[in-house]
C-alpha cells in the first residue's frame, strides 16, 4: 500500500480520486486550505506546506479554473494558485527530506490554445494564451524541470470537460440551463467535444503514475452537444432541448460583439459552440491500457 499526498482533494475531480485510492486501501494525506477537512492545512498560493510524513506519490489536483478573469488581479490569481502554488508544494516536499517516487499533475487541454479541431494529440504545440492556459503551461514546465532533476516519475494529465455527479464548469451550466428551460443547442448541437468521466480518471490514476509521460484522456467517443443535452434532459424529466439556427446564433453573436463585456455571448463564443473540439488519447491506451466508459452511458448528473 502507498502513502499518497493529494492536493485539491475537496475539489470535483479530487473527491473521486480520494474515494478511489481509499477504497483500494491506500493512505491518503489531503492538503488544502481548510484545516478541518485536510490532514495538512496550507494555502499553496502563499504558503510552503509542512509535510511530515514521507509519501510515495503526489497527486496535484489543486488549481484555479472555471473563472473568466475580469481584472488584472483576477488574472494574477491563476499564476499565484497554479504556478506559485506548485512551486510552494515542491519546496515543501524538498523540506520534508524525502521525495516521492512519482508525481501526477492535473493539467488541461486548454494548454493547446485551440478552439476548434479534431483528434489533437499531445504533440500539438502549447499555444494557450488565457491566464488559465498560460499558468498551467508554466506549472507543467516547473514540474518537468524539478522531476527530471530529482529523478521523480512525472505524469501530466491534460483533461477536457470532466463529467460526474454535480459537475462544475460548462457541464454544470448546461444542467442548470436545461433544468430552468433556458438551454438551447446551437445549429442542431452537432459539434463534437471531448469529455471524460471523473471516476475513470480516478480508477486509472495509479497506472498513470507508474507509466509517466503526458497524456490526453477522453471517453474516446466524443459526444456532441445534442447527445449530452438529451442525456441530461432525460434524467431531469425535461423535453428535448430546442436548437437555435446557426444564422440566428451568428446574429446574436454580432450583437454581443457590439455590447462588449455586458453581453453573455459574442461571435467567438458562438463559434466555439458550433465547432468540433476533440483530442486524441491513443498514447494513454498504448501506455497504460486506458479503458474509459462512454460518457453518454455513465454520466449520472445527480
Amino acid at each position: 500500500m502507498k502513502n499518497i499526498l493529494l492536493t485539491g482533494g475537496n475539489g470535483f475531480l479530487g473527491q473521486h480520486i480520494d474515494a478511489f485510492l481509499k477504497s483500494e486501501g491506500h493512505t491518503v494525506l489531503s492538503l488544502g486550505r481548510n484545516k478541518e477537512s485536510n490532514d495538512i492545512a496550507a494555502n499553496l498560493a502563499t504558503e510552503i506546506p509542512v509535510i511530515a510524513t514521507p509519501v510515495d506519490l503526489v497527486i496535484h489536483a489543486a488549481g484555479k479554473a472555471h473563472v473568466v478573469p475580469k481584472t488584472e488581479a483576477e488574472k494574477q490569481d491563476f499564476f499565484d494558485v497554479n504556478v506559485q502554488g506548485t512551486q510552494n508544494l515542491l519546496k515543501g516536499l524538498e523540506a520534508s527530506g524525502t521525495l516521492p517516487k512519482q508525481f501526477v499533475f492535473i493539467s488541461t487541454v486548454a494548454v493547446y490554445g485551440v478552439d476548434a479541431g479534431e483528434n489533437i494529440s499531445e504533440s500539438h504545440s502549447l499555444n494557450g494564451n488565457t491566464p488559465y492556459a498560460k499558468s498551467k503551461i508554466e506549472a507543467e514546465r516547473v514540474l518537468e524541470e524539478w522531476c527530471t532533476r530529482n529523478k521523480v516519475v512525472l505524469s501530466v494529465l491534460r483533461l477536457p470537460l470532466i463529467a460526474g455527479k454535480n459537475p462544475p464548469g460548462n457541464l454544470g451550466d448546461m444542467i442548470k440551463g436545461i433544468m430552468s428551460g433556458k438551454y438551447l443547442n446551437i445549429a442542431g448541437g452537432l459539434a463534437k467535444k471531448s469529455v471524460v468521466m471523473a471516476d475513470d480518471v480516478a480508477s486509472h490514476i495509479l497506472k498513470i503514475a507508474a507509466a509517466g509521460g503526458t497524456y490526453n484522456l477522453t471517453d474516446r467517443y466524443h459526444p456532441n452537444f445534442k447527445e449530452i443535452s438529451n442525456v441530461i434532459a432525460t434524467q431531469l424529466g425535461k423535453g428535448t432541448p430546442a436548437s437555435l439556427p446557426k444564422f440566428a446564433a451568428t446574429l446574436i453573436g454580432k450583437v454581443g460583439d457590439l455590447l462588449g463585456n455586458k453581453a453573455p455571448v459574442n461571435t467567438v463564443k458562438i463559434q466555439k459552440m458550433i465547432a468540433p473540439l476533440t483530442f486524441n488519447d491513443d498514447k494513454a491506451v498504448q501506455s497504460f491500457n486506458w479503458q474509459p466508459r462512454k460518457v453518454l452511458d455513465a454520466f449520472i448528473i445527480k
